[in-house]
């Protein structure tokens, strides 16, 4: 009998684990159905939403394109406007910044680049046309190239008028040469029918808006109408060939550049006060008078007189003269230069007075505070 009631519960208790087991089973395999379900529901959910995602992408690229298309034949319009009048070809072109330098006047400012390696600048950048952050990344290179207008030439009015009246020279004076004319596209010469220079310059920093550069050929407000970083490997042509007269720097070189033996204290003296007279917005490009006066040295080092006064015969009030034969005058004729005309070199806003002698040595004797107009 007892062995009769255990089979019995034994049965009953199996009976309810597979009726566990199998209500489990039916409860997965619906779980199992609901979420294929849902996830079917998502999944087309999902691919509806590619489907409109795809949509407004393709519009949107075709708004761009249809603008672009839109933008260029306004641009086109406007250059075909532009250039329907000959006599007024024109773009707009404006300065993006202005240039601060240590050469107060075209006087004494080198003819070419980075052959006073002191001559500093800096470029002041109109931050409501270049925002500060144009500028990053320009001091991981060593140069750059500067475009700017001669805005101090004497016939800038010729820009304004038709080719046929403007009477630009087809030919100009070139210094090397000692006077002999050549093709204007064939020099540097400032004097050009755009007036538009280009030259490069040694990066020193960049501050804000601000970039100093060294090695500068430009004079104090010269506008700047773009930079671009100077690149060796495309901008550096390898076996580039020039005339022979271009590198006959020999002819522009000086003797020896030597200064009085008090100018040394004059220069502190004027330095004092020049410093103390600067403003405070003021950009000093010089931190000492010892490296002010090395950079009157390289300046000096290079005969920066005109053609004119270099080959134009000086007459004394006594007719004090030294016999001098120009090589390039044709009649045998002496022309005579004194000895005691005194030149003058206007760096930062200092006068620096010198001589130079018939054997080409500089002699400075002084410097003097520049007397406003």
């Amino acid at each position: 009998m007892l062995i009769f009631c255990s089979r019995s519960l034994f049965f009953m208790a199996a009976t309810k684990l597979l009726t566990i087991s199998i209500a489990l089973a039916a409860l997965s395999a619906s779980a199992a159905a609901i979420g294929v379900v849902f996830w079917r529901r998502k999944t087309r959910a999902d691919e509806e939403k590619i489907r409109e995602l795809e949509k407004s992408l393709k519009a949107a690229l075709q708004n761009c394109g249809a603008e672009r298309q839109g933008r260029i034949r306004a641009q086109q319009a406007l250059r075909k406007v532009a250039n329907s009048n000959d006599s007024n070809n024109s773009y707009p072109l404006a300065p993006i910044a202005i240039t601060q330098s240590c050469f107060s006047t075209r006087n004494g400012t080198p003819r070419q680049p980075l052959i006073v390696p002191l001559a500093r600048a800096c470029l002041v950048f109109d931050p409501t046309r270049v925002p500060p952050a144009s500028l990053e990344g320009l001091e991981g290179y060593s140069h750059c190239w500067i475009i700017f207008v001669f805005h101090l030439n004497t016939n800038l009015d010729k820009s304004w008028k038709h080719p046929s009246r403007s009477k630009f020279k087809a030919k100009v004076k070139v210094p090397r040469l000692k006077g002999e004319r050549m093709g204007v596209f064939a020099t540097r010469s400032p004097h050009r029918p755009c007036p538009i220079g280009l030259t490069v310059a040694k990066i020193d920093s960049v501050d804000g808006n601000k970039v100093f550069i060294s090695g500068v050929d430009l004079v104090d407000g010269t506008p700047v109408l773009d930079i671009k970083p100077y690149l060796p490997y495309c901008d550096s042509i390898p076996g580039a060939m020039v005339p022979d007269w271009i590198t006959a720097d020999n002819i522009l070189a000086v003797t020896s550049v030597n200064f009085s033996h008090d100018f040394s204290a004059s220069l502190n003296h004027c330095w004092s006060r020049n410093m103390e007279k600067k403003k405070k917005n003021e950009i000093s490009l010089y931190t000492s008078s010892t490296e002010f006066r090395n950079l009157i040295q390289q300046v000096l080092s290079w005969d920066i007189r005109s053609l004119s006064q270099r080959i134009r015969p000086h007459k004394t009030e006594n007719n004090s003269m030294n016999n001098v034969t120009l090589e390039d005058d044709n009649s045998e004729e002496e022309l005579h230069f004194p000895d005691d005309i005194v030149y003058h070199l206007i760096l930062e806003g200092l006068n620096i007075s010198y001589k130079i002698d018939y054997d080409g040595n500089v002699h400075v004797e002084k410097v003097d505070p520049c007397i406003p107009n």
